[in-house]
C-alpha cells in the first residue's frame, strides 16, 4: 500500500444544510487554503448532492473552494437518482462512479474524512 500523507478525501454524505456549512465545507476549504494537504478532494454523495443542487449560497462554497484548488467529484448514480448530473457539470465537478474510484483512494493510503 502507498503512503499518501498529504492528501486527503472528504466525503461529503450529509443533506443538513448546517453540517455542510459550518463543518464540511468550512474544513475541507481551510485544509486546501492553509495546506494541511497538499491535494484535498472533496466527494459529493448521497443527500448532499440533492443539498448542493438545491442551495445557491453552498454552490457559491463550492465554485470558490474549486478556485483555490480543491477538486470535487460526485457519485454519477447519486446525481442521476435526484436528476441533477447535467446541472454538476455545469458546475465543473467532476461526476462519475465513486464506489471504484473512492476504494482506490483508500487503498493507496489517503486520508478520509466523512461528514
Amino acid at each position: 500500500m502507498n503512503t499518501n500523507t498529504n492528501k486527503i478525501v472528504v466525503l461529503w454524505t450529509s443533506g443538513d444544510p448546517e453540517v455542510a456549512e459550518k463543518v464540511c465545507l468550512m474544513y475541507t476549504e481551510a485544509a486546501k487554503k492553509n495546506s494541511w494537504f497538499e491535494q484535498v478532494v472533496l466527494v459529493v454523495w448521497g443527500p448532499s448532492a440533492k443539498l448542493l443542487s438545491e442551495n445557491p449560497m453552498l454552490q457559491t462554497k463550492i465554485k470558490a473552494m474549486q478556485e483555490l484548488g480543491v477538486q470535487v467529484e460526485a457519485c454519477k448514480r447519486c446525481t442521476d437518482t435526484y436528476g441533477v448530473t447535467a446541472q454538476f457539470e455545469k458546475m465543473n465537478i467532476d461526476v462519475k462512479g465513486m464506489g471504484e474510484e473512492l476504494s482506490d483512494y483508500l487503498k493507496d493510503g489517503w486520508h478520509s474524512l466523512s461528514f
